[in-house]
């Protein structure tokens, strides 16, 4: 008897030792389960924030780069004024061309005469500014350039012609206008492809079939449309609704062509004006059918350099230009105010290469407009 109950408590041991191994173990099993998915948790969660995190690091690195790419873009090598004779008040030359063909004449310049004209330029240190950046204000040259403004009037086909090649391929004759505009600038890349094509509506350039890809082609390499009026109209005798259809019909062509475009420069054709001054605000603006049109810059005929837009005299609805040609100019053609630039007998405007500054001989500062708006601030010396 005694010998049983000796057995069945041992046996009675051995089941509580094997279930508190087996509770130990199951309690082992858990907390290391247990423990293994907060790691897992723990860990996504790392991960999802590390890729929550990258980006606005990215972010940041990518905007601390544009930044210091911004500042740098924004520093300019200082000049001094004095060294490059800079003069921001001087006179700007508008040339004015008709033709570019043969044979040389009063508003005929051969392609070889017009090749020349660009090279004297290019060596004389002038150096091709737009239109529309002359008119605002906004000549940005390095230092010691002069500034340029190439426009023709009359939209002719010499001025943007195309051809066909040897393989049929249509191309842009290299003796037009524009093919000579962008042969010199590849040759010359400091030599900015900026011109101003004054045009009258019907078929500008010829060849119908070529007018969307002519048109297309000068704004997206930089070049510029301006209006002559429709129908190459004399303004003289013209009422209120007459220039307003002339000048508002010729924007609506454009923008049936180029419907984001702003043809916003006029060339006045035959230099004409309204005969009565109540006239005149409809060549700055008016509207016709359901276009409104406005006019930044207004040029004439004219025969000598214009004011620098720094100057109190300038006026950009009332631009004269010098006649790009050297027959029967009377002495006052692109050659002979160069030779006044090259003597001193006139002053060019000269580039002090800050966008900042309006560099100018303190001598000539009553001549400057103080009541321009203008972010450059005056800088005389």
């Amino acid at each position: 008897m005694v010998k049983m109950k000796s057995f069945l408590v041992i046996l009675l041991i051995i089941l509580l030792f094997t279930l508190v191994s087996c509770q130990d173990q199951q309690n082992d099993s858990v907390e290391e389960n247990g423990n293994h998915d907060y790691e897992n948790s723990e860990q996504e969660d790392i991960i999802e924030f590390e890729e929550d995190e990258d980006p606005i690091e990215d972010h940041e690195s990518d905007k601390e780069g544009e930044e210091n790419a911004s500042q740098e873009d924004t520093k300019e090598e200082v000049v001094n004024p004095e060294e490059v004779n800079a003069n921001e008040l001087g006179d700007v030359m508008v040339l004015m061309y008709h033709h570019i063909s043969e044979p040389e004449d009063t508003w005929v310049r051969t392609p070889d005469n017009f090749r020349q004209d660009l090279q004297n330029l290019y060596d004389l240190d002038f150096r091709p500014v737009s239109l529309e950046d002359y008119a605002k204000g906004k000549i940005n040259l390095e230092a010691g350039m002069k500034p340029v403004v190439l426009t023709f009037d009359d939209g002719r086909q010499n001025n943007f012609n195309m051809i066909e090649d040897q393989t049929g391929e249509w191309i842009i004759d290299p003796d037009s206008a524009v093919g000579i505009l962008v042969d010199f600038h590849e040759e010359n890349p400091d030599f900015p492809l900026e011109a101003t094509f004054f045009i009258n509506g019907g078929t500008p350039f010829g060849q119908e079939e070529f007018v969307r890809d002519k048109l297309e082609f000068i704004v997206a390499n930089g070049m510029d449309i301006g209006n002559h009026s429709y129908t190459h109209a004399n303004f003289t005798d013209l009422d209120a609704e007459e220039l307003q259809r002339e000048l508002g019909r010729l924007t609506k062509m454009v923008r049936e062509y180029l419907p984001d475009y702003d043809v916003n420069t006029l060339a006045l054709p035959f230099g004409s004006r309204p005969g009565k001054e109540e006239l005149q605000t409809y060549l700055h603006r008016g509207g016709y059918d359901d276009i409104i049109y406005e006019h930044i810059a207004i040029l004439e005929v004219g025969w000598q350099p214009y004011f620098s837009p720094y100057h109190i005299n300038f006026d950009p609805l009332k631009i004269q230009r010098v006649r790009a040609s050297e027959m029967n100019v009377d002495n006052v053609g692109m050659y002979d105010w160069i030779n006044h630039f090259e003597t001193g007998n006139r002053r060019p405007f000269i580039s002090d290469g800050s966008k900042n500054t309006i560099s100018f001989p303190k001598e000539h500062y009553e001549y400057f407009n103080e009541s321009m708006e203008t972010d450059r601030k005056a800088n005389p010396f």
